[in-house]
């Protein structure tokens, strides 16, 4: 309190100290300092005006450049200015801002540059908020980690040999108008970002996105066009060699590769990037600073090279050491000269000695390869090692497949999904979801060490998008195959080149899952050795290597991955180590590619060449069903209880439901209760039948037993619960089902007849994809025999089971073609007849029930039929036809000898509203339309007189009525 009242009187000072401690005594008696008055001293600070706060100027430099029709715009000095470096990059509306920060200091026995990369993509980017529970960012995707590495592929080889201090990049994308991609504007605003910082680096860099449109080629596509394009090329160079290629491409040809390439780099479209950021770093960038290199001094490497030399070079020689054999002996070497050092107390020799064996083992491998064209393990430079392939490694999955290059193993296994198993992506662009995923998997016991196996790692997200991008060209359109497709990857073994390895595995899994991919999709890594003149920097000489090692990969110039069909390729992964690689070789480079992909693809096509049909019944199934809106909804209120009771899996998309079932009797059961469905409906060619769910089906008279039958009503009743089976699907979409198809077919009993030797075909098995929307359709007219009419197998062809040629039809549609064939009764045709005429079916939508009424009825009087039907033979007098002529009884009248004027006695088979349906002496049926002011007061199982008049187009007899 004391040291505030001191601060408080302060001003008052000038006033003098009477007044100063009159203030002070104020105070401590808890009393204003002045009420008013000529005593009061006014307050200084009120009588001068607030100060107020200088306006910030915020000095921003800026470079604009225009590729293509697309206007281009380098900023710095805005935003983030106490980063080491920061720049703005702007396309459209999309706006980039990457910085790079460097460590003080480095860690002396640190060999290696830790280079981070971190991508951030968020949601305000785009004005949404994320569907977290959080709502916020959680961690990396794998698109950020991908677009972190497509960063850090092309930057980090520019970076002075020696420069081992920490170096962090951040990217953040600010805003996205979803008309360009971010990743290739990110590499670029990263390179300027680098370039004003005082970090020591070899840039700048350019990097372009090509691509194909209609054989034109179009650089920085949007994603519009991108999606349009047969070819996805980023480029990365500096102004006279190639730094990186990724490549995604639907079997382009090496030929239309190179072309693209060359109109990246030689015509400036790449190098325009650089120009502008020399300029920007000219204006505002950071003198360079100084950084400590840890480089070991020319007496200590050759110490260290006279001491191993001889020795490493015995151990490469000697073609029959494995990758382990030769590791060990290479330790051992390294472990000797460290003895030798230690008891030379050569401290700095020692601080350098892995880094320098290393080198040591390097320059070694090179010679041998350049000079004597000797590889480590005896092979030619473009020899391929011996391959391995195997199908159906393990029959219970889906597919499954083994593939061996070499030492190099990957096990890879495929799982199909319902569509909405897709994957869904939170990217700022691109598709909302992905359908084809494959997953890569490096576990730490593939290369014998002991390691902590975390989450998402980057170099396994890269590899395995790699082979994802290189097998999606060839799966078949999603319309045609909307499954869901995930591919497992795992490496048993490493020994280089595992991503391409994952290529082949994985199209061989494709087939053996009966997936209809158009061919198989090989890949094959090359490798480059060079020598260097180390005045110019040129290359002088240089061997390229097809297949390469996990130590070839280490220690030669290139990783170089291509990965295509016969017909071209579908993906491309570039790494380099130096400074950038002329494209000149790396166009070189394809042909080899070429030869040795080729070289894989005929050994694959011997294991398997076409995708496999499943018949085991242990392989897991799917099915696809199509539902209306309201069936879709009474479905859903029992599918948890289907997913209980049968054991499988459903889910709903778009209108579409998928049944995903571990074995095939589990998918039986699923369908059964999907299928379990009650009969609201019977006709004289089947059965209309709703199931659970609310959908409507026709159950055939040919698929209600394995016997011949009759009469629909023989075998089933309205009301009865009924399990069945989909067996497919006509034009209109209409479900068909069969319920012989669920019982045990019995041996078919010896008959007369040419085809009495026949063996009854198998059960028909549901479609290993789905058993409606992809089983074979009917485009035949609602056209079919009676139950006892058999069409006779046609010779050219082998016997087999097979549905009748039907569309099936609504209650609704029946009564529409009732009431439409009912108007011709009294219109002669001019077709001929049938010798089995289509039954006359005529149903009214609203009336429904009476027909099941009606249906009923003739159930019940069909136990009297026979009594009543002799009892009016005996009353019926004995004579001919009404017009005297003597005419055939009706027992002996056969329907292909129908004629028009035929007088003929038949009998009421249904009684419906506009007419009668009538069945002749023979089984085929006949219809009568009410005549205005005519008879209407008929019975089931009735006998009458009446006279053929006309034929519908269909060849149904038409009657009228003969008055007695």
């Amino acid at each position: 309190m004391a040291r505030s009242l001191r601060r408080s009187a302060l001003p008052l000072m000038a006033a003098g100290p009477s007044l100063a401690a009159s203030l002070r005594r104020r105070l401590l008696l808890g009393r204003r300092p002045f009420s008013g008055g000529a005593a009061a001293v006014p307050d200084a600070s009120a009588a001068a005006p607030a100060p107020v706060p200088g306006r910030k100027v915020l000095e921003t430099f800026r470079e604009e450049f225009e590729i293509g029709s697309r206007l281009i715009s380098l900023e710095t000095g805005k935003v983030a200015r106490f980063a080491n470096g920061s720049v703005v990059l702007a396309m459209g509306d999309t706006h980039v801002l990457s910085t790079v920060a460097c460590a003080k200091g480095s860690d002396a026995a640190r060999d290696f540059l830790p280079l981070t990369v971190d991508y951030q993509e968020k949601q305000y980017a785009q004005g949404m908020i994320p569907t977290t529970f959080m709502r916020r960012e959680g961690a990396p995707k794998e698109r950020e980690l991908l677009c972190g590495r497509l960063i850090d592929r092309p930057i980090r080889p520019l970076f002075p040999s020696g420069f081992f201090h920490e170096v962090q990049v951040t990217v953040n994308v600010l805003s996205s108008d979803g008309k360009q991609d971010p990743d290739v504007m990110a590499a670029n605003a990263t390179s300027a970002a680098l370039m004003l910082s005082d970090i020591p680096w070899n840039g700048p860099i350019g990097v372009i996105r090509v691509g194909r449109i209609d054989g034109k080629f179009v650089f920085n596509p949007t994603m519009d066009e991108l999606s349009s394009s047969d070819l996805n090329l980023v480029y990365a160079c500096t102004r006279d060699r190639t730094l990186m290629i990724d490549v995604q491409a639907r079997e382009i040809t090496e030929r239309d590769l190179q072309t693209g390439l060359r109109l990246a780099h030689p015509e400036v479209l790449a190098v325009k990037y650089i120009e502008p950021q020399i300029r920007l770093a000219e204006k505002v960038g950071k003198r360079k600073k100084e950084y400590k290199l840890s480089l070991i001094s020319d007496r200590s490497f050759e110490k260290i090279k006279n001491l191993s030399e001889a020795r490493i070079e015995e151990v490469f020689t000697d073609s029959t050491y494995g990758k382990f054999e030769r590791g060990e002996a290479l330790d051992k070497i390294t472990q000797t000269v460290k003895s030798n050092l230690e008891e030379e107390c050569d401290e700095e020799s020692l601080k350098f000695l892995p880094k320098a064996i290393d080198t040591v083992r390097k320059q070694i491998i090179r010679h041998r390869i350049i000079e004597k064209g000797l590889r480590v393990d005896g092979r030619q430079l473009d020899e391929v090692r011996p391959l391995y392939c195997e199908s159906g490694t393990y029959p219970i999955l889906h597919g499954s497949a083994l593939f061996s290059r070499g030492d190099t193993q990957v096990l890879c296994t495929v799982t199909l999904g319902a569509p909405g198993d897709a994957q869904r992506l939170d990217s700022i662009v691109g598709p909302p979801t992905k359908r084809f995923m494959l997953h890569y998997s490096f576990p730490p016991f593939s290369i014998n060490e002991v390691a902590k196996r975390g989450g998402l790692n980057r170099r396994e997200v890269g590899h395995g998008t790699l082979a994802e991008k290189a097998l999606l060209a060839v799966l078949p359109p999603e319309n045609d195959f909307p499954y869901a497709v995930r591919v497992n990857s795992e490496v048993m073994a490493s020994d280089g080149s595992t991503s391409m390895a994952s290529v082949c595995g994985g199209s061989i899994a494709l087939m053996d899952a009966g997936i209809p991919v158009r061919e198989h999709v090989a890949g094959v890594s090359v490798g480059l050795v060079s020598k260097v003149d180390p005045a110019t920097g040129d290359i002088t000489d240089y061997r390229i290597l097809t297949d390469i090692l996990g130590l070839e990969d280490h220690l030669g110039d290139m990783d170089f991955k291509i990965a295509g069909t016969r017909k071209g390729i579908t993906a491309i992964q570039l790494d380099i180590k130096p400074a950038g690689i002329p494209l000149d070789i790396i166009c070189e480079s394809l042909e080899p590619a070429r030869t040795g992909r080729n070289q894989i693809l005929d050994r694959m096509e011997q294991e398997i060449s076409a995708a496999r049909t499943l018949n085991d019944t242990n392989t897991p199934r799917l099915a696809t069903l199509k539902f209306s809106n309201d069936s879709l909804r009474r479905l859903l209120v029992q599918r948890k209880r289907i997913e209980q009771e049968a054991g499988a899996r459903i889910s709903v998309s778009d209108g579409t439901v998928t049944i995903v079932a571990k074995t095939q009797s589990v998918m039986e059961r699923a369908l059964e209760r999907v299928y379990k469905g009650v009969v609201y409906s019977i006709k004289e060619y089947g059965a209309f039948v709703e199931f659970n769910g609310g959908q409507h089906g026709l159950l055939h008279i040919s698929e209600l037993s394995h016997e011949a039958v009759s009469k629909v009503s023989d075998v089933v009743s309205i009301g009865q619960e009924l399990s069945l089976m989909c067996i497919g699907q006509d034009v209109r979409g209409n479900i068909k089902l069969s319920l012989k198809a669920t019982r045990p077919q019995h041996e078919k009993k010896t008959s007369e007849g040419p085809d009495s030797n026949s063996t009854v075909p198998p059960k028909q098995q549901v479609n290993v994809w789905a058993s409606v929307e992809n089983a074979p359709a009917d485009s035949d007219n609602l056209e079919s025999s009676s139950g006892d009419d058999e069409s006779e197998p046609n010779e050219e062809e082998p016997l087999k089971q097979s549905t009748p040629s039907i569309v099936i039809r609504s209650a609704a549609e029946c009564d529409a073609q009732d009431i439409a064939s009912g108007q011709t009764i009294n219109k002669k045709s001019s077709k001929a007849t049938k010798s089995s005429p289509r039954p006359y079916s005529n149903t009214d939508a609203g009336r429904s029930r009476e027909v099941g009424v009606s249906a009923k009825s003739t159930s019940r009087k069909a136990v009297n039929s026979n009594e009543r039907k002799m009892k009016k033979a005996e009353e019926a007098p004995k004579k001919g036809d009404l017009d005297g002529t003597t005419k055939s009884s009706t027992s002996s009248f056969r329907s292909g000898s129908l004629k028009l004027g035929d007088r003929v006695l038949a009998k009421v088979y249904q009684v419906r509203a506009h007419g009668l349906v009538l069945e002749l002496s023979d089984g085929v049926r006949g219809m009568y339309k009410f005549e205005v002011n005519g008879r209407r007061d008929f019975e089931v199982e009735e006998e009458i007189h009446v006279e053929c008049s006309s034929f519908s187009t269909k060849g149904i007899p038409v009657f009228s009525l003969v008055e007695e």
